[in-house]
């Protein structure tokens, strides 16, 4: 698994979850977060103890998901309700 993609719609606003491993090089699984194409914040989680792990693929997987869920989450209960218009935060468009 690469990284996972979802377009959220909370009240009137469109977010784009966009959650990859960056590769054992840079040990880490970032998450971008996207309102109107803007890029809003990034979150990361280095997975540096992990690796030389016999089950590395499968982890980071697990890793990768789990971010990528709470991502959504976070925008499913308003953490990023900030980025919203007023029509948006009415449920409109």
């Amino acid at each position: 698994m690469k990284g996972l993609s979802h377009e959220v719609r909370h009240k009137g606003g469109v977010f784009y979850v966009q959650t990859q491993d960056m590769g054992n090089d840079a040990g880490y699984v970032e998450s971008l977060i996207y309102k109107g194409g803007t890029l809003i914040t990034s979150r990361k989680s280095y997975y540096y103890s992990l690796l030389g792990s016999a089950d590395l693929p499968e982890r980071v997987a697990q890793l990768l998901r789990e971010q990528h869920r709470s991502v959504i989450r976070d925008i499913e209960i308003g953490r990023f309700n900030y980025t919203l218009t007023s029509s948006e935060k009415e449920g409109g468009g």
